[in-house]
């Protein structure tokens, strides 16, 4: 049952991208396109899209986690480090480089797939590429090498 209503939410989802634009690159370019506001190609329609998105899940959000837990699962998996290390920021910074880049996020270069875009099949490659770059990155041993005694400790 769960897995039916992952689908449908998930298919709503896909929607919305669609019917939003999201799921199409020149719209999201035109978006970041900032610099083009004389030209007149900057599209301030995703901006009203975002909105709804941050006011749906500011709502969602703080009805759901006063539930004792989620109604389809055992319990609620929210972080709980407060530090901000290297990876905290370098993750959001290559997403929004590759965003600016190629106009695609996860979600819409997905749904972009259904209609059998190229730019949509080399985006997701690359972004599974990466991922799995960064999960062999991630799994490497840290080094062994001692740092050298400091001179005037000696």
């Amino acid at each position: 049952m769960a897995i039916l209503v992952q689908f449908a939410i998930g298919l709503i989802f896909g929607l919305g991208l669609i019917v939003s634009g999201m799921s199409n690159p020149a719209k999201v370019l035109n978006f970041l396109d900032v610099g083009g506001i004389p030209a007149g190609t900057w599209d301030a329609s995703l901006a009203f899209v975002m909105a709804g998105a941050v006011a749906v899940t500011f709502i969602g959000f703080s009805r759901v986690l006063k539930l004792a837990r989620p109604v389809l699962a055992d319990r609620f998996y929210v972080p709980t480090r407060k530090d901000i290390d290297p990876r905290i920021i370098a993750g959001p910074a290559i997403f929004g480089i590759g965003w600016g880049l190629a106009g695609f996020c996860p979600g819409p270069a997905l749904t972009a797939l259904g209609f059998g875009s190229a730019s949509a099949f080399i985006f997701v490659v690359a972004m599974c590429a990466g991922m799995v770059l960064a999960r062999v990155i991630a799994n490497l041993p840290t080094s062994n090498i001692v740092a050298p005694a400091d001179p005037l400790e000696t």
